[in-house]
């Protein structure tokens, strides 16, 4: 392939994985809007976000391993058709589970898409410097979508309605179709799908995202029961792996050190990105009386940092330094925004904590998702890249789930109380001002606490890197049973 032909390829794939990347979080800063429309309870508000995300991230492995058998370009086109027909049906939602429900059928289109287009960018461009300089663009889709999200979500949602945040995936996903005809169809190999394996790893996540939810609000026995319904799930899963003619994780693939490290940053990451988006649009429009549309403008500075730490900074460092340098200076980064974060109050001015922290925070995750994106596709075989670049996706949006519904239980245990009290000394029918304070600082310490966790991901995230992501010595070992 020619180096224009490359390059429209190039811009095809890294936007179908902006498109994607940015619908995990378009939706967050119109939650509010969303949840008045639809009627749905705001400890419920969540599960906007945490659907699509747990159907792409249990599915992600299924969609890699079909694109290696059914062809990688024909999924991708397949999965761009799902997404366009579930932002349409998210669209015309009349009720919060339908919403959902989309949602879901988001998060499927989006698990056929990301694993066909990262293996079909291994395809498009040999091992070498034109393929890690494709990688780092792509990796950089996975930060910089994200934030696109949030940008793009607050304009639609103030000036066109939150059903825009939908409709907008229509005409991309029909642009990108078009595209499609200057991506090559890409390799295949012989081999079945292990569906019942994937089934069973999305029950068993949705399960224990449930069960941790509802503890943090309710704490009865239905959570102790979806608790271990996810136990016996995640062991009947392993099971399935073990036995299974054509596994949807097979071991090899977590054989590699570096590869197992890799993905198990990339999940801390996710873990704490999701987790900190969610915090701080709260923080913005509950606390602020931000509108929407100034809430995404608020996110610019997480966008500059990312576009930094991705485009410049990110592949400087991976240049002159080793992985592990690169991911742990990082997330030092970020972890130590997270922290800068903790210090946010009521009243404060978004000069001194919330603008200059998403800079910082934005820069460290920017390089740490360039490398450990590079990092969790080296030394495996183009046939083979399918399994491996869905399992880096599957981090991250596994980890968004699991971080995000651990994370706001801690925040709703933190600021609860306090806010209860609040309302109980508050005038009938209106809050006194006093009260009005004291539900303003519970809810903002619940925010900070969930920030601070989010901080404690990204340091458990460096310490992976020290451990796991050490230079290897002999030549890359191929993944010759994935």
């Amino acid at each position: 392939m020619n180096s224009r032909s490359g390059g429209v390829a190039l811009l095809v794939i890294a936007a179908a994985q902006l498109l994607i990347v940015m619908d995990g979080t378009i939706v967050t800063v119109g939650l509010p809007v969303i949840g008045a429309g639809l009627a749905i309870a705001e400890s419920d508000l969540d599960w906007v976000l945490t659907a699509y995300a747990l159907a792409f991230g249990g599915l992600l492995l299924a969609g890699g391993r079909a694109g290696d058998v059914f062809g990688r370009r024909r999924l991708f086109r397949a999965g761009l058709v799902v997404f366009l027909l579930a932002s349409v049906l998210g669209g015309v939602a009349h009720t919060g589970g339908l919403l959902i429900a989309a949602r879901v059928l988001q998060g499927v289109g989006a698990a056929i898409i990301a694993p066909a287009a990262l293996s079909l960018l291994a395809d498009t461009f040999p091992a070498g410097p034109r393929r890690n300089k494709a990688l780092g663009v792509y990796g950089a889709m996975g930060g910089l979508g994200a934030v696109a999200g949030l940008l793009l979500g607050g304009a639609l949602t103030e000036h066109l309605g939150w059903r825009w945040i939908m409709f907008i995936n229509v005409p991309c996903a029909l642009l990108l179709l078009v595209g499609t005809v200057a991506v090559v169809p890409g390799t295949r190999r012989r081999g079945g799908i292990d569906l019942p394996g994937a089934i069973t790893a999305t029950l068993a996540l949705g399960s224990l995202v449930y069960a941790v939810n509802r503890a943090g609000t309710d704490g009865d026995g239905l959570a102790l029961a979806f608790g271990a319904a996810g136990v016996v799930l995640a062991g009947a899963f392993a099971a399935l792996q073990r036995r299974g003619r054509d596994p949807v994780l097979p071991a090899a693939v977590l054989a590699d050190r570096v590869r197992l490290g890799a993905n198990l940053v990339m999940l801390l990451m996710g873990a704490g990105q999701l987790a900190t988006f969610y915090f701080l649009t709260l923080y913005m429009q509950s606390i602020k009386q931000y509108p929407p549309m100034l809430t995404g403008l608020a996110y610019l500075p997480f966008a500059l940092g990312i576009g930094l730490g991705s485009g410049v900074l990110g592949p400087r460092l991976q240049a002159r330094t080793s992985t592990r340098t690169t991911v742990t200076a990082g997330l030092t980064v970020a972890a130590v925004a997270m922290v800068w974060f903790s210090l946010l109050t009521p009243d404060q001015h978004a000069l001194l904590v919330l603008l200059p922290a998403q800079l910082a925070a934005g820069i460290g995750l920017g390089i740490g998702f360039v490398a450990t994106t590079i990092s969790g596709v080296q030394g495996v075989a183009p046939q083979d890249s399918g399994i491996a670049s869905g399992l880096v996706n599957t981090s991250q949006q596994v980890g968004g789930a699991l971080g995000l519904a651990v994370l706001s239980s801690a925040s709703v245990a933190v600021s609860e109380p306090d806010v209860l009290t609040g309302v109980a000394v508050g005038e009938p029918g209106v809050l006194a001002t006093v009260a009005q304070a004291a539900v303003r600082e519970a809810l903002t310490d619940g925010y900070t606490t969930g920030l601070l966790g989010a901080g404690g991901f990204h340091l458990a995230a460096v310490l992976v890197a020290l451990v796991l992501l050490r230079p290897v010595t002999s030549a890359p070992r191929r993944a010759s049973v994935l």
